[in-house]
């Protein structure tokens, strides 16, 4: 098996929990062009933030954030379900309180990066990457 097989059948093998929360926005082809702070700042499709799924397992794949807290992990009660041994149990929670989004790290193994720092926590406004495992997640504002 070459190394794109390996990376098609890894990327196959990643599980992502499925519920009211998540929707498909299809993005076109982003591998050459990433969301724009711009862009990101106005996708329809849904009303409120969202994570959008921009690389790796499930590109194009965005969960909408509810007020509150949004837990993220490996374990099967989270809320963003991530299946995969880069994630830690309880990797992360977004925290969204009116339009102020914040995310916060759980004690993760790996970390949490945003804007390819490793964060604690940290405030995000569209167009932020927030990498958790090998999850790569763009903040989006949508406009429905």
């Amino acid at each position: 098996m070459n190394d794109e097989s390996r990376k098609e059948q890894a990327d196959r093998d990643v599980e992502v929990e499925n519920d009211p929360t998540v929707v498909f926005v299809p993005l076109g082809e982003r591998a050459e062009h990433p969301l724009s702070r711009d862009e990101a700042s106005h996708v329809g499709g849904f009303e409120g933030y969202a994570l959008v799924v921009e690389q790796g397992p499930r590109a194009g794949l965005t969960f909408v954030l509810k007020d509150g807290n949004t837990t993220v992990g490996r374990h099967p009660e989270s809320d963003i379900f991530l299946n995969d041994v880069t994630v830690s149990r309880h990797h992360c929670r977004f925290v969204l309180s009116g339009d102020d989004l914040r995310v916060e790290d759980s004690g993760s193994t790996n970390g949490t990066y945003v804007n390819e720092e490793r964060v604690d926590a940290s405030a995000l406004t569209p167009g932020d990457e927030v990498l958790v495992g090998r999850f790569h997640f763009v903040v989006a504002h949508g406009d429905v």
